[in-house]
């Protein structure tokens, strides 16, 4: 790639790679999402099997984040600032997926604060991403690229944060290909059975399952300091036979009948202490 490539992921990367510091990485990117979640009428998974691509949320309009995706928006803004600019009269087709760095080697995802499933990638798609600590949001100063990571994957390892914040941010550059990029779908055990895990099936990827997300309402209500007593209550309200758990949470988010914000804060006390 020469310094004038006109491809916006190939400046993207060229320029990311300018700002790294340390070791090659031999990791694996994984995408945490909720597998089960819908939007425009059609799942996650549903998307995916029609697409077979996992794109960004300037294409879908959704996010398990925030929702700023959008020209001039802060996800617009940080994407300028980490990458030169580079995609900043790029398509929404061209602008690069999010996910994480597993240093860890976590059987849930490097970021399960995105989700229970996870998309786990191949060496190829490592190749081609930008890694930043902390998270984009907060205006990293540490950045990586495959031949130059450690020095972000050292950071993140000392860096003492709460553990849903303890990732290294990743940002996959080109449309991530299920058939060509992906080694496995990862699925929590609670949707054995159910019309998600048919979904899975019918993608061209391998499917594998996590040992799972489930926490009891009596050890929920120990920790309502975590998001607030009111997201505690509920999942207490949304509990099955005392417990919550993936199926539990997607049910609720696709009935409409709350913000979507509260079923995910609920999340994240599940994704936290129900491992």
């Amino acid at each position: 790639m020469s310094a004038d490539d006109p491809r916006p992921w190939a400046r993207a990367l060229q320029h990311v790679a300018s700002l790294s510091a340390g070791q090659p990485l031999d990791l694996r990117v994984t995408l945490n999402f909720h597998p089960d979640r819908s939007a425009g009428g059609r799942t996650v998974l549903e998307r995916l099997a029609e697409d077979g691509a996992y794109v960004s949320q300037f294409v879908t309009g959704t996010s398990n984040g925030g929702l700023t995706a959008y020209p001039g928006g802060d996800r617009w803004r940080w994407e300028s600032r980490i990458f030169g600019g580079a995609y900043d009269g790029a398509s929404a087709q061209e602008r690069p997926v999010y996910g994480a760095l597993d240093f860890r080697r976590s059987p849930y995802g490097a970021a399960p604060r995105f989700g229970s499933a996870h998309l786990r990638l191949g060496a190829a798609a490592l190749g081609r991403s930008t890694f930043c600590y902390p998270d984009s949001y907060m205006e990293p100063g540490d950045f990586g690229v495959v031949t130059a990571g450690s020095h972000v994957v050292a950071l993140a390892a000392a860096g003492g944060c709460d553990a849903l914040d303890d990732y290294v941010e990743a940002q996959v550059h080109r449309p991530v290909r299920l058939g060509r990029d992906v080694e496995a779908l990862v699925l929590d055990p609670c949707h054995r059975g159910t019309e998600t895990e048919a979904a899975a099936r019918a993608l061209s990827v391998p499917v594998e399952w996590h040992s799972g997300f489930r926490l009891s309402v009596a050890e929920l209500a120990r920790h309502s300091e975590y998001r607030g007593p009111e997201y505690v209550e509920l999942g207490r309200a949304l509990a099955v036979g005392g417990f919550i758990d993936p199926l539990v949470l997607g049910e609720a988010a696709r009935t409409g009948a709350h913000d979507p914000q509260d079923p995910k804060r609920v999340w994240h006390l599940l994704a936290r202490f129900g491992r």
